[in-house]
């Protein structure tokens, strides 16, 4: 269905039993995330509050909560986005199918901006940021932010929509040192296409013009997050995948989505930068207090009846979960068609995407070759952590599987696939001092920190235990022995406080454990955290604990370890030191007084009674 508004979309929603109006006064301030954390973990329906404490506006959240909703919102275009990505892939299919791909020919005819002279909807009042709902998510977090923008920008050498860019950066609204209605904080990563454009206004001593569009059709905020390939622009994906050509204009020598629910304007002018943060953040942790670029407010715009949409991040999985699942959907092999030999790659939702990278790769160069080693799989993972933003992984796990059975979704299986066949001694490769994600606290600065890739491919070498090894109960200063999965065992010890410390702490493991390697080949690796029960307590744990609280070349062990030729491996088991650091930010947690403030919601009587199992 081509929406024309974010209304219309949860009209429709509302009619096929997919959305719930909030009729009560509800708290911008932790209330309506916490609401929204509750119903989504339930997989509940999409939000709609009706009457938000301190504004005029009402507010819709959980819209894209499941991938199945997600679905049903794109039902009428979502083949033919993937036939596109798929004729983009290979565009002998077209040739050959012309009939089978007409449709998607004509589809394409949407991608072109239509350049839009009615303003009157969006341009219909001018307001204040104070006047937006001031959604405040996190206890910590350091005020109000924008968690659905579309973030505009132009390229000031090459103006116009064709070569802009619009992407999902967050943007604090209030606290901190902004000045309330005239300053906001625009936050953005490595390898985005803002950073280009303010890279060349800065060169010219100009502005960037800035245009934050929130609300509208449903597909705009899609196209926000999508990771498109170069040349592909995001306001022509934003049309094919809602039906309907992006809308805009010009109003103050600034663009504006004709279509959106609010308008905000300002501009950033180089070298001025002001604290922003802290943010509870999708990898479950917050985002700390650091300085980024400061957007001066222009004018802010709503229109009538306008809707403010929101989404809340945390420990996944969470909403921007389903925007991930939702664009692995429209993009099928698309990466697989830019990286020779890859025939799969999984961003790891319960790491918190970036962290952890499981990937299947081919083995193709010496086939005539008897033993079965890493090769291939090599130059792929280098291709791989040169690829967009998967060049933000921190640990990539790639192997190679003859018969095409295995599959980086079934996340256990992979793991016991990658431990039955890892040469300790020769499978482990380490980037050190390079990029990671902003957003990751385990390296030793801001987007600082190391890689490693674990490539093991070949026959099996090993049984993996199911029951946790002798020596390992009778272990002094570690204990608390736990199997977390076949060959994976946790192991508790006092919490850390220095990485001299540890570097000891780890010399102790390794004494009682150098001549017990035989012992431990069926437990490749050991993970010390601080509380194994939770670790080991499900699979999603383990991967968040682990891969969001290790900084590979600072917090990975192993037990007989050498460094031969500047190559390090060893001859007992790999270990993952993934205790929080003191450096490491503070996990996400929610408000407990709030969480039993909206429990009326919930009883008889309230709006989303009836919605919990």
């Amino acid at each position: 269905m081509a929406y024309n508004s974010l209304e219309a979309c949860l009209l429709d929603l509302e009619a096929n039993g997919q959305l719930i109006r909030i009729r009560e006064e509800v708290d911008p301030y932790l209330e309506m995330a916490a609401i929204h954390l509750r119903v989504h973990e339930a997989g509940g329906p999409a939000l709609l509050f009706e009457n938000v404490k301190g504004s005029k506006f009402r507010a819709a959240s959980n819209i894209f909560g499941t991938l199945q909703r997600s679905k049903f919102i794109f039902r009428d275009t979502l083949f033919i986005v993937q036939r596109l990505i798929e004729l983009k892939n290979d565009p002998v299919k077209g040739i050959k199918n012309p009939i089978k791909n007409f449709s998607a020919g004509l589809a394409a005819l949407k991608a072109l901006p239509l350049k839009n002279p009615i303003t009157q909807p969006v341009l219909f009042q001018q307001i204040q940021i104070e006047d937006i709902p001031q959604i405040q998510h996190w206890p910590m977090d350091g005020g109000a932010f924008v968690t659905l923008p579309q973030v505009y920008t132009e390229d000031i050498e090459q103006p116009g929509i064709m070569n802009a860019n619009l992407g999902m950066y967050r943007i604090q609204l209030s606290g901190n040192e902004y000045e309330l209605n005239k300053e906001i904080g625009l936050h953005y990563q490595l390898h985005r296409g803002i950073g280009v454009h303010q890279s060349k206004a800065n060169k010219k001593g100009l502005p960037l013009k800035v245009s934050v569009f929130a609300g509208g059709p449903p597909a705009h905020s899609v196209a926000a997050v999508m990771p498109l390939p170069e040349g592909i622009n995001e306001m022509s994906f934003a049309g094919v995948l809602g039906g309907r050509r992006f809308r805009y204009t010009y109003h103050d020598g600034f663009c504006i989505s004709t279509d959106a629910d609010f308008i905000i304007t300002g501009e950033v002018y180089p070298g001025e930068n002001k604290p922003e943060g802290p943010f509870g953040d999708h990898l479950g942790y917050y985002s700390l207090k650091h300085s980024f670029p400061l957007m001066k407010v222009h004018k802010v715009f709503a229109k009538k009846n306008a809707i403010w949409p929101f989404t809340v991040v945390g420990r996944p999985p969470q909403e921007d979960t389903s925007f991930g699942q939702l664009i692995h959907e429209l993009t099928g092999t698309a990466v697989q068609a830019e990286i020779p030999g890859l025939k799969e790659v999984h961003a790891v939702d319960a790491a918190g995407v970036h962290p952890l990278l499981l990937a299947i790769g081919s083995e193709r160069y010496t086939p005539y070759a008897p033993a079965k080693q890493p090769a291939e799989i090599l130059t792929i993972a280098n291709h791989i952590l040169g690829t967009g933003q998967l060049s933000l992984a921190k640990f990539l796990f790639i192997t190679a599987d003859d018969n095409n059975l295995l599959s980086t979704d079934n996340i256990q299986l992979y793991f016991q696939y990658i431990l039955q066949r890892l040469h300790l001694d020769r499978d482990i490769h380490f980037y050190t001092n390079t990029t990671i994600d902003t957003l990751d606290y385990s390296g030793t600065s801001l987007n600082t920190g190391s890689k490693v890739v674990i490539a093991a491919y070949g026959r099996i070498i090993r049984t993996l235990a199911t029951e946790v090894p002798a020596c390992l109960k009778e272990l002094q200063y570690f204990d608390n022995a736990v199997l977390v999965m076949p060959g994976v065992i946790a192991l508790q010890t006092k919490s850390f406080s220095s990485y001299e410390m540890a570097a000891k702490e780890m010399e102790i493991l390794n004494h009682q454990l150098q001549n017990k390697t035989g012992e431990l080949q069926t437990a490749p690796l050991l993970v010390v955290c601080d509380d194994t029960i939770f670790t080991s307590a499900q699979l999603r744990n383990f991967l968040w604990v682990t891969f969001t609280r290790c900084n590979p070349s600072h917090d990975m062990y192993g037990i007989d370890s050498t460094t031969i030729n500047k190559h390090w491996g060893c001859k007992g088991p790999l270990v993952f030191d993934a205790r929080i650091k003191p450096h490491h930010a503070p996990a996400v947690i929610t408000d407990v007084a709030t969480d039993k403030k909206i429990d009326k919601l919930f009883n008889k009587g309230g709006s989303l009674y009836h919605i919990l199992p």
